[in-house]
């Protein structure tokens, strides 16, 4: 790693506690990262902020361009965009803002690309850009449209199979006009870009034979969703106080993180847990979700739930290690589908860092291979009673060995997804392949 950041700094000209100083540095790489996600959202903080800065400190001149949100362009959202951009230049990341829009579906998304291309040209031309980092399809679009009339170079970080997520989930029909749009997009930027980064091993052995790619002349990384694992850590001390606040005591605490409904399959962990309740009648379920509190709650009530047995918290992503820490197992459900292929679930990898075992169902990117070597966790094989016992059988002999468990997930976390010694080296090795200088 230290070679390959070596190299990657040979021009930095500015650091992380000041400004940056980029005026003469012609040699600096200069690059134009688009964001469909808001920098505001949870996944633009956790899985877009982190990396810009690290590869800033290490010599990159990034201009960044994200859709934010109704909520970015309220009093609150501007004061925290305010803040946020003031933090992104002392990394050299000069941030530029447009509105996403949601509805109508096509036209909106269209009316988006139309702008970003715009502004991403005006960008280029006035700051000598040469590369384009596009972050899953609609990014690909416009960065697609800027290399054709602009002459830059190309990344496309194809955060999973779009058209086939939105089927696998019920929102588009297979043959549908977005499906059949998205995919024929999707082709055009794949065959046009110089360096592609996929979430999973899994997706890549399948994408490499698509007719679109080139294999052999195509600079390729597979870099999973990772976190830092400085914020993301075990607590005993945050353990005993969120425990306290939910009134868990000494009840073991099964936990999800993340969105419900859609692709995240909230009435069968629901049901997972009556079975865990079968066999550890004080078992406690801890949702922390931003989603709808009723699904929680409808999900619960089908399985006879009580209310004392279940807790639904919205917080920020600051505290998420917390309540972590207070848990035991961490569980996440997917909708199967072609499209977990291209899935690295992100609550996984933090699961994981705070010592936390996982449960997660079959075919979801690399886990399968993950959890079958590591021993960190088990794989439901399918979504019946029997399945779910099979999996806690798995686990409950992890947590015999309680603290052991722990050291083991956080090495799983350490070797697998650590933002800098995963991520970071990873993506500064794509962009000597792509960008050399």
């Amino acid at each position: 790693m230290d070679r390959v950041l070596r190299l990657f700094a040979r021009d930095a000209t500015f650091d992380a506690h000041s400004e940056p100083m980029l005026k003469g540095s012609e040699t600096a790489r200069r690059v134009l990262y688009i964001s469909y996600n808001g920098m505001l959202d949870p996944l633009g903080q956790s899985q877009v902020i982190p990396y810009l800065k690290e590869l800033g400190r290490g010599g990159v001149r990034f201009w960044l361009l994200s859709f934010e949100r109704d909520h970015a362009f309220t009093e609150a959202g501007q004061t925290k965009a305010r803040e946020l951009r003031q933090e992104l230049l002392r990394y050299g990341i000069e941030w530029h803002v447009l509105r996403y829009h949601q509805k109508p579906s096509l036209p909106a998304t269209a009316y988006d690309v139309a702008a970003g291309i715009r502004l991403g040209r005006r960008l280029i031309k006035r700051n000598a850009i040469e590369l384009v980092h596009a972050r899953a399809q609609i990014a690909a679009a416009i960065a697609l449209a800027l290399k054709r009339r602009c002459g830059t170079r190309m990344i496309f970080d194809v955060r999973g199979l779009m058209a086939e997520e939105y089927i696998d989930a019920d929102h588009w029909k297979p043959n549908g006009l977005p499906a059949r749009v998205t995919k024929a997009m999707e082709a055009r930027a794949l065959r046009a870009a110089e360096g592609i980064v996929t979430l999973t091993d899994a997706l890549w052995e399948t994408m490499k034979s698509w007719p679109a790619i080139n294999s052999e002349m195509l600079a390729h990384e597979t870099i999973p969703c990772c976190v830092d694992l400085d914020k993301f850590r075990f607590d005993q001390q945050q353990r005993e106080a969120r425990r306290d606040e939910l009134g868990a005591g000494d009840r073991l605490v099964l936990l999800y993180s993340g969105s419900i409904g859609g692709w995240y399959m909230t009435a069968e962990m629901a049901h997972f847990f009556r079975v865990l309740k079968q066999k550890i009648p004080q078992a406690f379920f801890l949702w922390l979700t931003h989603g709808p509190r009723q699904i929680v709650a409808g999900a619960m009530q089908r399985q006879e739930i009580a209310l004392t047995d279940y807790a639904v918290k919205k917080v920020e992503p600051a505290q998420i290690a917390d309540y972590l820490s207070a848990a035991d197992v961490g569980i996440a459900f997917y909708r199967p589908g072609i499209s977990r292929l291209g899935t690295s679930p992100v609550k996984v990898s933090e699961y994981l860092a705070c010592g936390l075992p996982v449960i997660i169902n079959s075919g979801i990117g690399d886990c399968d291979r993950l959890f079958a070597q590591s021993r960190a966790g088990a794989v439901v094989s399918n979504f019946t009673e029997d399945g779910y016992r099979a999996a806690l059988d798995a686990v409950a002999a992890l947590l015999d060995d309680r603290e052991n468990i722990r050291q083991r997930t956080r090495e799983v976390a350490a070797r697998s997804f650590d933002l800098k010694t995963v991520g970071l080296t990873r993506y500064a090795r794509l962009y000597e392949q792509v960008y050399p200088i």
